[in-house]
């Protein structure tokens, strides 16, 4: 690509590894690498300031690029999450198929300035703060949980005592609810990928909240990374001869925690879960093994969904 456009662009792509970013500028060809730490970015962010880049593109590869995005944001700089996949076709367009962590930055940059994809408008205010509301709603839902339960079991000179506690938090969650929705608003990136995942029939606010806040590597996931992120993949329990019963184990609780409650509303009004959840309690599975399951196909889904941009459709299950 060598139009006039181009020309005056400076693009930056960044490959990410754990312990290590390559980062190469286009058309500048120049290439060098830092830690994937606090004093590898400040570094990086210093350097690639220097050339005043049109847009900064870095793959995203689960978390390992979050501490980066947000010096990114905070240094004012301009940058794209981009999806792993769409850089993969980008280099089978172009017939590349070596990789080296160099070559990788250079495709990366090289996917910018050809396609230009959109500038992330996420800010790290934006994306502490979500992260601090919900933390408190999941405050707020244990001491309304742990005071329902004393409600049943205390004297009613007691639950009077009770009930206008109840009613505090609930007006606290209705108010911390609505400024999570206004933050959601008020960011583009948020607000697709809300409408996005809250298109599926038996997702609410409370499951989008918490896998665009605690899952934001959604989207650019395979199947198997996205249900064992959240801890729904099932692993064999094998020694020797010994063959037990495939388990669930690790993940992120607070998101598997809101998606069981979702899926307790979906199998009701979703007859892609219902039907998958009746089939399997038909087939002799427990309850919590088929909900687990229900679990699993919803994240798929909605992994499938953020990735390729579309709304729900009954016929992607």
């Amino acid at each position: 690509m060598n139009n006039k456009n181009n020309q005056n662009e400076i693009n930056v792509g960044v490959d990410t590894g754990k312990s290590q970013l390559d980062i190469y500028i286009r058309p500048l060809d120049i290439y060098f690498t830092v830690t994937n730490d606090e004093i590898g970015i400040k570094k990086a962010i210093k350097e690639i300031k220097k050339y005043k880049p049109t847009r900064i593109t870095i793959e995203a590869t689960g978390r390992l690029e979050q501490d980066f995005i947000m010096a990114c944001a905070k240094a004012n700089l301009p940058f794209v999450v981009a999806n792993p996949a769409h850089i993969k076709k980008f280099a089978g367009a172009i017939g590349q198929h070596a990789k080296t962590d160099k070559l990788d930055a250079q495709l990366i940059a090289y996917y910018g300035e050809a396609i230009k994809p959109k500038l992330s408008m996420l800010k790290p205010a934006t994306m502490q703060l979500m992260s601090d509301l919900l933390s408190r709603r999941r405050q707020l839902i244990g001491i309304q949980t742990m005071e329902k339960n004393r409600l049943k079991i205390m004297p009613k000179t007691i639950s009077s005592m009770i009930n206008p506690i109840l009613t505090a938090i609930k007006n606290q969650l209705d108010k911390l609810d609505q400024k999570l929705l206004k933050l959601m608003e008020s960011c583009e990136d948020y607000k697709t990928k809300n409408m996005i995942i809250q298109s599926m029939p038996g997702v609410g606010n409370v499951v989008a909240f918490n896998l665009i806040s605690d899952m934001p590597e959604l989207g650019y996931l395979t199947n198997k990374q996205a249900s064992s992120l959240i801890g729904v993949a099932p692993f064999n329990k094998e020694s020797g001869i010994y063959r037990g019963t495939r388990q669930i184990r690790g993940g992120r609780p607070k998101i598997r925690t809101a998606m069981y409650m979702a899926m307790m509303s979906a199998i009701q009004c979703n007859s892609v879960f219902k039907g998958t959840y009746e089939r399997l309690l038909a087939a002799g599975k427990t309850k919590k093994t088929a909900l687990i399951a229900c679990v699993r196909k919803m994240i798929v889904i909605l992994n499938s969904m953020v990735r390729d941009g579309v709304m729900w459709d009954p016929k992607m299950s």
